[in-house]
């Protein structure tokens, strides 16, 4: 298995949490149990120093120490792709740098919401990519809905014809389903093939493998959904697909909801044993009792649908 991000990589990223103790500090006993728990659900990837990850809130002593943690653990055993995006290119090379020294298998950059037209957001794109080296294979984040910055098709399609260490696209533009099916129908006439992962909280996820995305790189906390569908798509089975989704879309539904998301995914991560505290290092919702129940009950109800569907 080549240890970079390749334009045809495919299966199931997990977005990685960032682990603290109850009083704020990171946790590197649960970095290694929580990369254990991932790594036992047959992923393809991991994904780390992303929004789910704070990667906002650690401080860049803190960001190299966790990455290097992170890789430490997952040894080599799957790709591991590094958020280094920042609004200046330096932070982002020094990063990238240690990232790829340390063995990642990429970067994944996301425009700042200074791009306001697509002449920026090439340009944007090719000063990082000149940045962090021809070497450092690069996953372009595209996520209006955080960053506040539209990407057209056409500009996509001018990186991809331009900037080739662009190989992979996180497609999280919503609605997004047509994007992809675009970008697949220029390839199809010719334009060079991008690695499509797929985000969003996973909330259009048999919908996007449909189109043909080749895999998720999202953060929801039971990565055995995401390689089930996955696996089941792969398979030609649609509807079992479709089936083991609706299971865990109620849970999958609920995390789209502002504040709450990552609060919510901490705890599950927490009742399952992969991380020792739920804490969101601060500014950062906690959970309430009100949604504490609402998480049992919906736990509960996947734990009997999934048995029942075996």
């Amino acid at each position: 298995m080549s240890q970079r991000i390749q334009t045809d990589t495919a299966g199931v990223f997990v977005i990685a949490a960032t682990p603290f103790t109850d009083e704020g500090a990171v946790d590197y006993a649960s970095i290694d149990s929580l990369t254990d728990f991932y790594l036992g659900h047959d992923i393809a990837g991991l994904t780390i120093l992303g929004v789910m990850g704070e990667a906002n809130k650690l401080s860049g002593e803190e960001s190299l120490a966790v990455m290097r943690r992170f890789l430490a653990r997952v040894d080599g055993r799957v790709k591991v792709v590094v958020g280094v995006s920042a609004p200046a290119f330096d932070p982002m090379v020094s990063l990238a740098a240690a990232a790829m020294d340390a063995g990642a298998a990429g970067v994944m950059i996301a425009p700042p919401p200074s791009v306001k037209h697509d002449e920026q957001f090439f340009n944007f794109f090719a000063g990082a990519c000149a940045a962090v080296g021809p070497d450092t294979p690069v996953c372009l984040q595209d996520y209006p809905a955080v960053t506040g910055v539209h990407m057209s098709v056409p500009v996509f399609s001018r990186i991809v014809r331009e900037l080739p260490q662009v190989v992979m696209l996180k497609a999280e533009d919503s609605p997004g389903l047509t994007k992809i099916s675009r970008i697949r129908a220029l390839e199809a006439k010719g334009q060079r093939r991008t690695s499509i992962l797929v985000g969003n909280n996973g909330l259009f996820y048999p919908l996007e493998l449909a189109r043909g995305a080749d895999g998720p790189m999202t953060g929801v906390a039971y990565p055995e959904m995401l390689v089930d569908v996955y696996q089941a798509m792969k398979a030609g089975d649609r509807d079992r697909a479709d089936d083991l989704f609706e299971i865990y879309l109620p849970l999958v539904r609920y995390e789209t909801q502002a504040g709450v998301a990552l609060a919510w995914r901490k705890e599950i991560l927490r009742r399952r044993g992969a991380i020792a505290s739920a804490r969101l290092r601060a500014p950062g919702a906690q959970l309430n009792a009100d949604e504490q129940a609402d998480l049992t009950r919906m736990m509960a109800r996947i734990e009997s649908k999934r048995a029942a569907l075996g």
